[in-house]
């Protein structure tokens, strides 16, 4: 009897060392885990509640943040841990964002660390050929991404023009842009008064007056500011656009309730997943506008404003000289060009008309104009009706495209050609 009760204590006791050596090992391996846990909530904290001090890429080089990581998986990590913590996406909106710029751009290719608008067209060319090449891979691979097709197939238009700025810089002079400017605007004051001046272009008028003085730093200045409202389109845009790629409407949900955009871009990207024709075009358009009315103008008043009829000057100039690739679309120096009645000392009346545009594209009002005439029907025409042509168009080596679209080159020819097409009908 009294060894089976003391068999009896000692399992009991036995029992009892084993349960106390679990709650041990339990309490230990909550100790550990709560130390884990709190020490990724603080790498976590480090990235929450950032400000995107560098969206606009006019502050430097880099992502949104300076200390945001560039590297994918690390990025995509932290995103997990922040949705899994219950935190609102607000207070990562930063991470987020840089998460979804990242996945952009290496899937175009592009080294976002170092991507730096300021460092000139040469050591950026890389970098439009990838990020154009990109947009007109997501438009072969999505036809309903109309947005990023036509910003792709305009920016051969675009880099070349770029291109060809910067050999003014180096090769080319503004001086003759001058002296052909000047003799319009003698010819039309000799032929109907000095009282038509100002109804010349402002932007010619600014190209006689101070086209000698454009010098290769002026030009530098504006080379890097349409630089950096290349970065600050590709940035703004293209996150939406891979997000939508990876993940659907969802991941655009999350990006909308981080704040990194408001219910009129959601409702766009609504439509552009709809599959419904007009709903599709109606979404890209108001990314367009967005792209244009938001992002890139202020940039462009600060470009045309730039040492008073320097940029007035230069904006002018691309005016005249850009000729978009897309299909049945009139150069700019086409669309409202010139005309205007005056009246003439003996009281009849004078009418001038000059194959030169009456706007300049760095105008938002204008280049909205220009845009919702000519590129956005005929892009959408080309996308609905005439599909396997724009998939060959778009699938033309990058370079190729860049290097055909060279406007600037020829634009002392074509303010000639305009000089000599001048012409004043008197009733």
């Amino acid at each position: 009897m009294r060894m089976n009760l003391g068999a009896g204590v000692r399992r009991r006791r036995w029992a009892r060392d084993v349960l106390a050596a679990a709650t041990a090992c339990a309490l230990a391996m909550s100790a550990l885990l709560s130390v884990q846990i709190s020490a990724s909530a603080s790498e976590l904290d480090e990235y929450v509640n950032l400000p995107l001090v560098n969206r606009n890429a006019e502050h430097g080089p880099g992502g949104v943040h300076p200390a945001l990581p560039t590297d994918l998986g690390t990025l995509q990590a932290l995103v997990e841990e922040a949705r899994a913590s219950g935190r609102s996406p607000k207070s990562y909106a930063a991470l987020l964002f840089q998460y979804r710029l990242v996945a952009a751009t290496e899937a175009a290719g592009i080294d976002l660390s170092s991507w730096n608008p300021r460092a000139g067209v040469s050591a950026n060319r890389t970098n439009l050929v990838k990020s154009y090449r990109f947009y007109e891979d997501l438009q072969l691979g999505h036809p309903e991404l109309q947005w990023a097709g036509m910003g792709g197939q305009v920016g051969a238009d675009f880099g070349g023009g770029l291109i060809d700025f910067e050999l003014m810089a180096d090769m080319y002079s503004f001086p003759n842009l001058q002296y052909v400017s000047n003799s319009i605007v003698s010819q039309v004051t000799d032929q109907v008064g000095v009282q038509a001046l100002n109804q010349l272009p402002a932007g010619l008028r600014a190209l006689a007056a101070v086209g000698r003085n454009v010098t290769a730093d002026d030009l530098d200045y504006v080379l890097g500011m349409i630089l950096v409202m290349q970065k600050n389109i590709f940035s703004d845009l293209m996150p939406m656009h891979q997000a939508y790629v990876d993940e659907g409407l969802p991941a655009l949900e999350e990006m909308q309730s981080a704040g990194l955009f408001g219910q009129d871009v959601m409702d766009a990207w609504r439509d552009v997943a709809s599959g419904d024709s007009n709903r599709i075009a109606r979404g890209n358009v108001a990314l367009l506008q967005r792209e244009q009315g938001m992002i890139i103008r202020d940039q462009w008043d600060t470009v045309r404003a730039y040492k008073g009829d320097v940029g007035e000057a230069i904006t002018y100039a691309s005016t005249v000289a850009g000729s978009p690739s897309v299909a049945g679309v009139v150069p700019p120096r086409s669309f409202r060009s010139l005309e205007f009645a005056t009246t003439l000392a003996d009281g009849r009346t004078a009418t001038v008309t000059l194959p030169l545009p009456d706007w300049n594209w760095s105008v938002y009002e204008d280049r909205w104009d220009y845009i919702t005439s000519q590129l956005l029907p005929k892009y959408r025409a080309m996308v609905e009706e005439d599909w396997p042509r724009l998939v060959a168009t778009l699938s033309v080596p990058y370079e190729i495209q860049l290097e055909s679209h060279r406007p600037m080159v020829t634009l002392p020819q074509t303010l000639e050609s305009a000089l000599s097409s001048l012409k004043v009908t008197v009733q």
